[in-house]
């Protein structure tokens, strides 16, 4: 049987893959990140886990190369403020954010990645496992059809988000009437769409893009189950994701909800 490694934030996304994993017949070992991570529900899922500190870097590298495991994955989300928190870093991790050049996500990622590549450790894309999640025809998933202003405020926050994506500030835009209202950062895309709303009020535009050459990997754009409870509680009519980039948790159930609470999706 073999075995795969997953290095475990916070949200869904790593249960999930865990799951989607387990079909295949491979065995788990999970490195659930102890700032972050739901500890005890990947136990219970995963062949092996071990509760690790972020700044622990040798340890996860070392727990990994011990139970024999040389492909691994990202999943869930790792809070920037975690991670300019950290007081506990080992001297691996030390020195490999001594050397960065600035702590933007891609940058902290692909140093991650060159150290895992240094013993032997490959890191592949959750789509590999999760390609079922993946929308990639474009169109209305569901909800009431767009008038044209509120295409014409997709058009303008689309173009936005790409650029604040490719600069890799965030993925995430919030507009109406043509407006920017807030611009995701490292708080992330739910704390975005909360500050939209304390400016903007109901009847704002959410648009989550990948970024340009987006890496797979790692960073992959997420809605789930969660994102539509934060569009309920903030009014949002619509939400505009990126076609065959953006991996939706529980498809179908978040499909029906957002029915339920006549929020419209569409796939850009």
């Amino acid at each position: 049987m073999k075995k795969v490694g997953i290095i475990a934030g916070n949200g869904r996304f790593p249960l999930v893959l865990v799951k989607a994993i387990k079909l295949t017949g491979s065995s788990i070992v999970c490195i659930a990140l102890k700032e972050e991570a739901d500890v005890l529900r990947l136990h219970s899922i995963c062949d092996t886990t071990y509760c690790v500190s972020i700044g622990q870097f040798q340890k996860i590298i070392n727990i990994l190369k011990n139970e024999n495991v040389n492909v691994v994955l990202m999943a869930g989300q790792v809070r920037h403020i975690s991670i300019y928190s950290l007081l506990n870093l080992d001297l691996r991790a030390r020195s490999v954010f001594k050397k960065l050049v600035n702590k933007k996500a891609d940058t902290i990622l692909n140093a991650i990645t060159n150290e895992f590549n240094k013993d032997g450790l490959s890191l592949i894309s959750p789509a590999n496992f999760l390609s079922n999640m993946f929308i990639y025809t474009r169109g209305l998933l569901c909800g009431k059809r767009l008038s044209r202003y509120n295409n014409k405020d997709i058009q303008f926050g689309y173009s936005i988000a790409k650029s604040i994506a490719r600069l890799d500030i965030g993925q995430t835009v919030v507009v109406k009437d043509r407006s920017v209202l807030a611009v995701e950062s490292v708080e992330g895309t739910d704390e975005c769409i909360k500050r939209a709303y304390q400016l903007g009020g109901d009847n704002i535009v959410v648009v989550k893009v990948s970024k340009p050459n987006q890496d797979m990997r790692f960073d992959v754009p997420v809605i789930g189950l969660q994102t539509i409870d934060v569009l309920k509680e903030n009014k949002v009519r619509v939400l505009a994701i990126e076609a065959g980039k953006t991996l939706i948790l529980d498809t179908n159930d978040v499909i029906k909800k957002a029915k339920q609470l006549n929020i419209t999706i569409i796939a850009i």
